[in-house]
């Protein structure tokens, strides 16, 4: 692929994944103009998949643009794909991703940017006063960012608010995948990294449709779980999977009694005697299997850690000789 981008290394880049927002980019662009020349920007746009003619607009921008670059998926892979990819290519020390449907205010960049001038790691976004249906966006979003602050501990009004800004170091062991885009300041904060959270300007959607529904809800709580996991756990996985385990196997334990008690010291034929040996057997099962789980995700976990040379921490500075070795 031709290089659209000129030699010198730009000061920010700004990632934007597009899907089918044709009508919403030509305002969105006479918006971005002025930053890319006031903050030294790249612009790289992602196109996700579009059929709707976007990534021909997209084409056309970059020829006659040199700070601006596409990068054009063969079929729509999703938001965090799009994010990953275009952070992959970045260039700048400060990284601000933005969504492409003119609801994001680019006025808000040059605040976040400096936030991350100013030491963080990671400026989030904060859409307070979101210009959204109540019912099916704002009162799930509401829900979700509470039940995410809750699980992870990293507390921010709005984990879904696309528009951020990163320091480029905070990626150098972030991976994303599936769906995980509304979590990366998760993913931040578990390596240590420093996040502040900025109030910024929402608008009402003028063009095209959302993306998003009410359906989302589900894939979130699941994509929760595994960050939960991940954060968590992933350095001894058998602390929950065992501790599962040993669980069940207690359960099984005392439905196993009750039978047993009936038959051997009360002397009597109870009706919930079958129905419990069932059930001591069945959970025995599962307490076994989850204990075995936990040992092998334990064996997996290392094996993991051997191979890619990877530690399960990381050193801000060191100070002395050790630092060297």
């Amino acid at each position: 692929m031709e290089n659209l981008i000129d030699d010198s290394s730009p000061a920010v880049s700004l990632v934007i994944p597009v899907f089918n927002e044709k009508g919403c980019l030509p305002f969105l662009v006479d918006q971005l103009a002025p930053l890319l020349q006031s903050l030294n920007a790249e612009l790289i746009w992602v196109n996700d998949g579009s059929t709707d003619g976007s990534g021909a607009f997209l084409d056309g921008l970059a020829k006659k643009d040199p700070r601006v670059s596409v990068l054009h998926f063969s079929r729509n892979f999703g938001q965090t794909a799009a994010l990953a990819a275009g952070l992959a290519a970045a260039r700048g020390e400060v990284m601000v991703c933005m969504d492409a449907d003119g609801q994001n205010d680019p006025a808000d960049i040059p605040r976040l940017v400096q936030a991350i001038r100013e030491g963080a790691d990671v400026a989030s976004g904060w859409r307070r006063h979101r210009q959204d249906p109540w019912l099916s966006r704002n009162l799930p979003s509401a829900l979700a960012n509470a039940l995410i602050s809750r699980v992870t501990q990293v507390r921010l009004h709005d984990h879904g608010c696309t528009l951020k800004a990163y320091r480029r170091e905070v990626f150098q062991r972030l991976r994303l995948y599936g769906e995980m885009h509304r979590f990366i300041p998760v993913w931040c904060a578990w390596d240590g990294a420093k996040i502040v959270e900025l109030e910024v300007t929402h608008h009402l959607r003028k063009q095209g449709r959302s993306k998003y529904g009410l359906g989302r809800t589900v894939r979130v709580i699941l994509d929760l779980m595994t960050v939960k996991f991940f954060s968590s756990y992933l350095g001894s996985p058998n602390h929950v999977l065992g501790g599962i385990g040993l669980s069940l196997l207690a359960l099984s334990f005392v439905a196993g009694v009750f039978p047993f008690l009936d038959k051997f010291v009360w002397h009597q034929w109870g009706p919930l005697r079958i129905p419990s040996l069932i059930l001591s057997v069945f959970l025995g099962i599962l307490g076994v299997q989850s204990v075995i789980l936990g040992l092998l995700a334990e064996i997996l976990i290392r094996i993991y850690y051997e191979n890619k040379n990877e530690r399960p921490y990381r050193i801000a500075r060191s100070v002395g000789p050790a630092g060297r070795i």
